[in-house]
């Protein structure tokens, strides 16, 4: 669909530098659903180094992935890599995030690492789907808890200079693909299919493409997204992304948070670049979602600080979508009398809207722009915007903006 270079040309550096003869190690399948997570965690240990791996066949993986240490190193997924449906199982067994209680079934870190070849990793992840709309169990805006885990398919962290392409994933329980990291480094992600979709009448919830989280450097790029949550999510100290070229259909939009949910913390989202986004069946176009603030200094529903800065949104179709182009809140998840007595303390600025264009599902009426901020949001632009609603003229909701100025429409106040 895309090629290497391509990708590798948008990412700006040079994913395997090796030339010379690659050892490779090919997994075998193990019969009758045994568990190929033993021989999988084997050939990343005996090809960690200058090698190759791979893994053309189907797996069936009912225990913890974590492949560390990698170095120059080639992943070739051309099979299918499925996680048994085993919740009493991975809810003690998948790997603690920390961040919103996330767990993941494969965390892999490395340096120059190539993951590519037109496989699948399929999460199962229905029964999750079915048992969290009977337990409801989230925790505070999350998106697992400890004794309900719905882990991740595939996370990376603390690596650099990693490049994914070139892959399906399928039927996750939770976020499809998270990125984290505790230094500098770059990453790319071109090419993928992600499909979240749940079989019966239960939501593939919280099925978020990807979230990044302490991450920079981080580029996003040419793939198709059937979710029921975040196309992306830029979770806290997210800073330096592209995100470009997506068709996302049934999510939550490309989202800046949440943020400031955690007394004490400090998150920043900074530098962050989306453009070409076609977005159909959802519920926001681009969105900026911070908690407001909270009197208690252990919240975990809260009054965490920071900042929003230098973001835009570029080049957005929409068609079906309850807010087509700015969804601000800084009041995600907080009720209106808290807000009001504790405004956020995460500030937003410097973001701008270019050429967004679309028309609503009607959902929030003729509303297809919402920007409310609970402490004055500064330096908010609009230019080439054209929206429309099925259900009578336009309206541009504002609050709280420093000053309308730059914004291409008329702003009207929230009726509450």
């Amino acid at each position: 669909m895309f090629s290497l270079l391509y990708c590798v040309a948008l990412l700006g550096t040079t994913v395997l530098a090796s030339t010379g003869e690659t050892k490779t190690c090919t997994v075998a399948h193990l019969p009758g659903r045994q568990d190929d997570g033993a021989s999988i965690r084997a050939a990343f240990k005996e090809c960690s180094h200058d090698a190759k791996i791979v893994l053309d066949q189907y797996y069936s993986v009912d225990s913890l992935l974590v492949t560390t240490g990698l170095r120059n190193v080639e992943v070739e997924l051309s099979g299918t890599l499925q996680y048994t449906p085993d919740i009493a199982k991975w809810s003690p067994d998948s790997l603690f995030l920390v961040y919103q209680n996330t767990t993941t079934f494969w965390f892999l870190s490395g340096t120059n690492v190539h993951i590519y070849g037109g496989g699948t990793i399929d999460g199962n992840g229905q029964v999750w789907y079915d048992a969290l709309a009977s337990n409801h169990d989230t925790g505070t805006a999350g998106s697992s808890t400890t004794s309900f885990a719905r882990p991740v398919p595939l996370t990376i962290g603390n690596s650099s200079n990693v490049l994914v392409e070139d892959l399906n994933q399928i039927n996750s329980p939770n976020w499809v693909l998270t990125h984290l990291l505790i230094f500098y480094q770059s990453a790319q992600y071109c090419s993928l299919s992600i499909n979240a979709s749940s079989y019966s009448s239960n939501p593939a919830a919280n099925s978020d493409g990807w979230d990044i989280y302490r991450s920079s450097f981080v580029t996003i790029t040419d793939s198709v997204i059937n979710n029921d949550d975040d196309c992306v999510s830029f979770k806290p100290n997210s800073t330096n992304i592209v995100v470009s070229n997506l068709w996302c259909n049934g999510s939550h939009g490309i989202s800046v948070g949440s943020l400031g949910q955690y007394a004490g913390e400090t998150d920043i989202v900074a530098n962050v670049s989306v453009r070409n986004i076609t977005m159909m069946h959802a519920q926001n176009g681009a969105r900026i979602k911070v908690f407001g603030g909270n009197p208690s200094p252990t919240s975990t529903s809260g009054g965490g600080t920071g900042f929003v800065k230098n973001i835009t949104f570029e080049d957005f179709f929409g068609s079906k979508v309850d807010i087509d182009s700015s969804d601000v809140r800084q009041c995600y998840e907080t009720d209106a009398t808290t807000c009001a007595e504790f405004p956020s303390k995460l500030t937003i600025s410097d973001v701008h809207f270019i050429n967004v264009k679309g028309t609503s599902s009607g959902a929030e009426g003729a509303v297809v722009v919402d920007i409310e901020c609970s402490e004055e949001c500064e330096d908010i632009t609009a230019v080439g915007t054209d929206l429309n609603s099925p259900s009578g003229s336009a309206e541009f909701v504002c609050m709280n903006v420093a000053s309308t100025a730059e914004l291409d429409f008329n702003c009207t106040t929230p009726s509450d």
